[in-house]
């Protein structure tokens, strides 16, 4: 596992793998501090270097009062290239996250107005070389 610095932090190399996957797992907690994980739809911001999460109804979610109370997220998108022999790939993203009310339809077929915004903070890979 591989942890890159705030300088480095999503390489064209992992923008391409992000490029060639469309489902994550978002990860939050609320004021209760307890942990939530959803699936969910994303795009890659190229412009602002950010994770944009989204979907339907996004606004009326767990993930997005979530992010709204604490202000933070984690999110990782994997896979497997090969199960023999045994190839993972992962990438985790953690960082402060915004709950956007408004914006998010031009993300792509199936994004409503609602969505996630993260900046990435930290990032931790794997099998992606």
């Amino acid at each position: 596992m591989t942890e890159t610095n705030a300088q480095s932090l999503l390489t064209a190399e992992l923008v391409s793998y992000l490029a060639g996957q469309r489902l994550g797992r978002l990860a939050t907690t609320g004021a209760d501090h307890k942990p939530h994980v959803v699936p969910t739809s994303f795009r890659y911001n190229a412009e602002l270097g950010t994770i944009d999460v989204g979907g339907h109804h996004v606004a009326d979610t767990k993930k997005f009062r979530d992010v709204q109370a604490n202000g933070w997220a984690a999110f990782v998108v994997d896979d497997l290239v090969s199960v023999d022999p045994w190839r993972p790939r992962f990438l985790e993203i953690r960082g402060r996250a915004e709950a956007i009310p408004a914006g998010g339809a031009h993300l792509g077929p199936g994004f409503g107005e609602a969505f996630i915004r993260i900046h990435p903070e930290k990032v931790n890979t794997f099998g992606i070389a």
